[in-house]
């Protein structure tokens, strides 16, 4: 059941969709079969629809029905400033990694590694669950996979699935940047 803030979030809702799509009460309500103070009744959060109207009202609207029960993104939280991002600096190796996402909510995160010259993630391959693609965006590296030995340069990219045990390693003199998104997020 829901309570009267409820009611009244849900009709400034619909109210918000009506108007954006250029609607008056009278339009939406003929389109729905309904009277226009039905409507304006529900906008106003003083009569709760039931689900038929609420599925008359989203076709109408082409929106999802859905949309009429989540809250709007703020922009603002999806966007990191270069100058305020998170790192994870390891002092003894200087290997850093920064997220990219502004994050850890959702089902996948953003990380720049960065490699130091001379070095490698761990002494052994290791795993873990979830899923990563990474792609080389400056220098050389050398990826274990499982058994296997591969060279990456810049451009390249691999998918490391989930329980695939690996290391990164760089032998050249230069720091290496690679960036990758990893599901679900790990960082």
């Amino acid at each position: 059941m829901q309570t009267t803030n409820d009611s009244v979030e849900l009709g400034q809702k619909i109210a918000a969709a009506r108007n954006s799509k250029g609607f008056s009460l009278r339009q939406l309500a003929e389109k729905i079969n309904a009277t226009p103070s039905l409507l304006s009744q529900i906008e106003r959060g003083l009569a709760n629809p039931s689900l038929n109207t609420l599925r008359m009202i989203a076709v109408s609207l082409d929106i999802p029905l859905f949309s009429l029960f989540t809250e709007p993104t703020n922009v603002n939280k999806l966007i990191t400033r270069a100058n305020n991002r998170k790192k994870i600096i390891f002092p003894h190796s200087n290997w850093e990694y920064t997220l990219l996402s502004p994050d850890l909510s959702g089902a996948i995160e953003m990380v720049l590694m960065t490699i130091p010259p001379q070095s490698q993630s761990s002494e052994i391959s290791l795993s873990h669950t979830g899923e990563e693609v990474a792609y080389v965006l400056s220098g050389t590296v050398i990826l274990y996979l499982e058994d296997s030995m591969e060279t990456l340069e810049k451009g390249d990219s691999v998918k490391i699935t989930s329980g695939l045990r690996h290391l990164w390693k760089n032998d050249s003199d230069a720091n290496v940047e690679v960036i990758f998104a990893v599901t679900p997020p790990s960082f």
